[in-house]
C-alpha cells in the first residue's frame, strides 16, 4: 500500500537521468577505461586464482612437489597481480570521480547564476544549498565506491558462472537456477526501493532548508517565543525523512541476507551432489575443491553488486534532483541593445571607452541614443502569480535628472515596478519604455549596469570592507573604493574600525550594525557610478541625520540623473521632484510634496501619519 502511495514519487525519467551522468563521464573516458581495465586484471586474477585450485589439488594426487611448487608460485603470482591492479584502480578511480563532480558543481552553479529571480524567490537557500551538498554527495559516493566495483561485480559473476559450467556442467545447472532467483529478488526490491531514494532526497533538502530558516533567523524566534514550535516543526520534516529512508533501507536491506541465504542453500545442495558425483567417479578431486570454491565464492560479487546497488539508486535519486535544476530554462534575453560609453565629436556621439560621465544605447544598426533616465509605464499589468495582479493597468514616467519617490501601504507594488523596470520579471501587459526603448529589447547585462540598486535587505559577502564595496565594480582602486564610501559617509565609521578597509566581514555584516551594513550597499552601489540609481527603503535603519548626508553625496552622485526612491521617510519624500502614490498597485496620486498636501487626499493623509510617528 505505501508503495502504491508513492508511485507518483518515482523518477520520471532514470534513463534520461542515468544517461546526463554517463555524459558527465564521459568527458574523463581515459581514466575512466584505465580503471575498466585495471578492475578487469583485478578481476580475472581472482577468477583464474581460484581455478588453480584444480591443477594444485591434483598434483597431490601424482606426488610431484615440482608441480606443487610451481603451482603455488604461479597461484602467488596471480594474486600479486590482482592487488597492484586493485591499488592502480582505486587510485584512478578517486581522481577520476573528483573530476566529475567538480565538473557536475561547476556547470550546476553556472547555471544557477542564468537562472531567473523567480527561482531564487520559489526556491528555499536551504534546499538550493543541498543540491551541491547532500545531492552531490551522494554521487559522489556512487562515484568512488560503485564505478569500479559494479564492473568487477559484473565480470566475476559472469567469469565465475562461465567456469563453473567448464568444470561441471551439470552441477552448474543447480547454479543457475540459484542466480536467476536472486536477481528475480534484487529486481523486486530495487524497484520498490527507488521510490523511497527519491522521496528521502526530497525531504532531505526539505529539512536542510527548514534548518537554514530557524538558524538564521533565530532572533525572531526567541523573540517570540517559537521554540517550541520551532521544534514541532521540525519534528515532523524529520519525521518525513526518517518514513522515506526506513522505506529505502527496509528493501535495500534485506537484499544481502536474502543473496547469502540463497547461496548457502546452493552450496548445500551443490557439495551434496558434487560429492556423490566424485564418489561415482564422475568428476576428479581438484575439479570438485575448485568448483565448491567458485559456488562459495558466486554469491560475492552478487552481495557486491546489491550493496551497490543501494549507492547507485541514491546517487540517482540526487543526479535527478541536480540535473532538474540544470534543466530550468535560464533567464532569457532577448535583446540587443547596448549601453556604451560616449563622448561628443563635431556635434555627434561616438563610442569610446575612456570615462567620460556620458552614456548611450547602443542599437543592432549602430544607432545611439543618449542615455537620460526616461522611464515610462505605459498600461502595464504584472503579478507574481496568474490570476493575483500586482499592478493593473498603471502608466507613470519618471523624466530626465528627476527624483521620484513611491509611497503606499504596503503590498501597494512600489518594490514591483523596480523588479520590472531592471527586468527581474517582465510585463504580462502594456510595457516598460528605458529612453523610449522597450526594456525587453535592452540587453539585461546592459540594463542592470545603468541602475544602481541599493536593496531593503543588505546582503554582504565574506571579505573585507573594501571587498564587499568592490563588489560593485570588480577593478575599483582603493582611492575610488574610499570616494564612494565618503558620498556614502561610510568612510568615518570604516577608519574606526580595528583594520579600517582591511576589516573582514563575516555572517553577513554580523559585526557591524544594521545602519553599517546599509551605508556599505550604498558606497557599493556608488562606486558603480551608475547612471540611474534605485534605492528601495536603503535609509530605513539610518538615522535622519546620516540619511541626510547620503542624499547629498547621492544627489552629488547622480546628478542629472534619474532616481527611483521607494521609502517612508519625510525628508526623501519631501525632497523628491514628483511623489508617486500607490494604493492596490494603481497610481492614484502625482504631485511634488507640496501639491499633493493640497490635495488633501491620500498622501495628506499618511504625510500626517508619518508625521505623529515620527
Amino acid at each position: 500500500m505505501a508503495a502504491r502511495q508513492l508511485s507518483g514519487k518515482k523518477p520520471q525519467n532514470m534513463g534520461y537521468t542515468l544517461h546526463t551522468l554517463l555524459s558527465y563521464m564521459g568527458r574523463h573516458k581515459f581514466l575512466l577505461l584505465v580503471v575498466a581495465v585495471l578492475v578487469s586484471i583485478s578481476a580475472l586474477a581472482n577468477l583464474l586464482g581460484t581455478y588453480m585450485i584444480r591443477p594444485v589439488v591434483n598434483t597431490l594426487e601424482t606426488g610431484d612437489l615440482g608441480d606443487l611448487v610451481s603451482g603455488v608460485a604461479v597461484t602467488a603470482a596471480i594474486y600479486g597481480i590482482g592487488a597492484l591492479a586493485a591499488l592502480g584502480y582505486t587510485q584512478t578511480m578517486v581522481k577520476a570521480a573528483q573530476k566529475v563532480l567538480y565538473d557536475i558543481r561547476r556547470d550546476l552553479f553556472a547555471h544557477l547564476q542564468t537562472l531567473p529571480l523567480q527561482f531564487f524567490d520559489t526556491h528555499r537557500h536551504g534546499d538550493v544549498m543541498s543540491y551541491f551538498t547532500n545531492d552531490v554527495d551522494t554521487i559522489s559516493d556512487a562515484m568512488n565506491n560503485s564505478f569500479a566495483m559494479v564492473i568487477q561485480s559484473f565480470i566475476q559473476m559472469a567469469g565465475t558462472l562461465i567456469i563453473l559450467f567448464v568444470l561441471n556442467w551439470r552441477l552448474s545447472l543447480v547454479v543457475v537456477v540459484c542466480y536467476v532467483v536472486m536477481f528475480l529478488y534484487i529486481r523486486f526490491s530495487g524497484r520498490h526501493s527507488k521510490a523511497y531514494y527519491t522521496k528521502q532526497q526530497a525531504s532531505l533538502g526539505d529539512l536542510d532548508g527548514f534548518i537554514e530558516e530557524i538558524t538564521a533567523g533565530q532572533k525572531v524566534v526567541k523573540v517570540f517565543n517559537h521554540e517550541q514550535e520551532s521544534l514541532r516543526q521540525f519534528q515532523e520534516k524529520n519525521e518525513a525523512l526518517r518514513q522515506a529512508g526506513t522505506g529505502a533501507q527496509s528493501y535495500a536491506a534485506t537484499m544481502v541476507p536474502a543473496v547469502v541465504t540463497i547461496s548457502y542453500l546452493n552450496y548445500a545442495i551443490v557439495a551434496v551432489l558434487g560429492g556423490i558425483m566424485a564418489i561415482q567417479g564422475m568428476t576428479d578431486v581438484g575439479s570438485l575443491a575448485s568448483y565448491l570454491v567458485f559456488v562459495r565464492q558466486a554469491a560475492l560479487p552478487i552481495n557486491q553488486f546489491t550493496q551497490q546497488s543501494n549507492f547507485l539508486l541514491a546517487a540517482l535519486a540526487g543526479a535527478e534532483r541536480v540535473f532538474g535544476v540544470m534543466d530550468q530554462p535560464p533567464e532569457m534575453d532577448e535583446g540587443e541593445t547596448e549601453l556604451v560609453r560616449v563622448r561628443e565629436e563635431n556635434g555627434s556621439l561616438v563610442p569610446c571607452e575612456e570615462k567620460t560621465g556620458r552614456w548611450a544605447w547602443k542599437r543592432p544598426d549602430g544607432t545611439l541614443t543618449p542615455l537620460r533616465g526616461d522611464v515610462r509605464f505605459e498600461h502595464v499589468t504584472f503579478g507574481y502569480e496568474s490570476g493575483h495582479p500586482i499592478l493593473r493597468d498603471i502608466s507613470l514616467f519618471a523624466k530626465p535628472g528627476q527624483k521620484i519617490a513611491f509611497v503606499g501601504s504596503t503590498g501597494a507594488g512600489k518594490t514591483t515596478i523596480t523588479n520590472l523596470v531592471n527586468r527581474f520579471y517582465d510585463v504580462q501587459g502594456g510595457r516598460v519604455l528605458y529612453d523610449g526603448i522597450d526594456v525587453k529589447n535592452i540587453r539585461k547585462d546592459a540594463l542592470r549596469r545603468s541602475l544602481g540598486i541599493v536593496l531593503q535587505d543588505t546582503h554582504l559577502f565574506t571579505g573585507t570592507i573594501a571587498d564587499n564595496i568592490r563588489f560593485g565594480k570588480l577593478d575599483a582602486t582603493q582611492e575610488e573604493i574610499e570616494r564612494a564610501a565618503r558620498i556614502a559617509n561610510a568612510d568615518s565609521f570604516i577608519r574606526r574600525l580595528p583594520q579600517g578597509y582591511d576589516t573582514m566581514v563575516t555572517s553577513d555584516g554580523a559585526n557591524l550594525s544594521q545602519g553599517q551594513r546599509q551605508l556599505l550597499a550604498i558606497a557599493r552601489a556608488a562606486v558603480a557610478d551608475p547612471p540611474v540609481l534605485i534605492l528601495d527603503e536603503a535609509t530605513s535603519s539610518i538615522d535622519t541625520r546620516t540619511e541626510a548626508l547620503i542624499e547629498k553625496g547621492m544627489d552629488q552622485l547622480m546628478e542629472g540623473r534619474t532616481v527611483f526612491v521607494i521609502a517612508h521617510r519625510l525628508s526623501t519624500v519631501r525632497n523628491a521632484n514628483a511623489i508617486l502614490v500607490l494604493e492596490h498597485g494603481q497610481v492614484v496620486e502625482r504631485g511634488d510634496h507640496e501639491e499633493l498636501l493640497a490635495q488633501k487626499g491620500e498622501y495628506y493623509q499618511l504625510y500626517h501619519g508619518m508625521f505623529e510617528l515620527s
